[in-house]
């Protein structure tokens, strides 16, 4: 499975929250620049290096997204040349922190970073869920949901989300 896996984001219509391919091909965790703003957003909170930044993303991702030193090391650099952050050596490792031009790029656009924030505190929610074990169940879970829908193409409506309150309680219980 990749990094960024194969499922869409939680959020987003009549499917929100679940983390499998309900969302309008969202493939991929971050959309373009996103990962800078990210980035910027994170060294704003204080100077990190690339594996601390690499690592923040995955714990506010709930797991669901590992950024590679392939997607952050050259957005770092990038970051540098174009004057937005400032590296320094300490205990062998490049320190990041924002400059003022940095954080002038992240007030441009405060509802993209907040998004981006948002959508991975959804991951976060299913992450703690999402174990080996509790993968395996998820044919079944695509399969309901499935003949739930079908149901409710040729049945009452509200009879099947009565079904499907009752199945939700019985698991709740379990």
């Amino acid at each position: 499975m990749s990094k960024n896996h194969w499922w869409g984001p939680p959020g987003g219509g009549l499917f929100q929250g679940f983390p499998w391919g309900f969302n309008a091909g969202r493939q991929r965790f971050f959309e373009t620049g996103e990962v800078r703003l990210a980035i910027l957003s994170l060294l704003a909170e204080g100077p990190k290096h690339g594996y601390q930044l690499m690592k923040e993303m995955q714990d506010r991702s709930g797991g669901f997204y590992r950024a590679s030193a392939g997607s952050i090391y050259p957005t770092l650099q990038q970051l540098e040349d174009e004057g937005m952050v400032r590296a320094e050596t300490v205990n062998g490792r490049r320190v990041y922190q924002l400059t003022d031009e940095g954080r002038a790029e992240l007030a441009a656009d405060p509802d993209a970073v907040r998004n981006i924030w948002d959508r991975a505190e959804q991951y976060e929610d299913w992450g703690k869920f999402m174990r080996p074990d509790t993968i395996a169940i998820l044919p079944w879970v695509s399969a309901l949901v499935k003949e739930a829908m079908r149901a409710a193409t040729r049945a009452d409506p509200e009879r099947v989300r009565k079904i499907l309150d009752r199945a939700k309680d019985e698991l709740e219980g379990l």
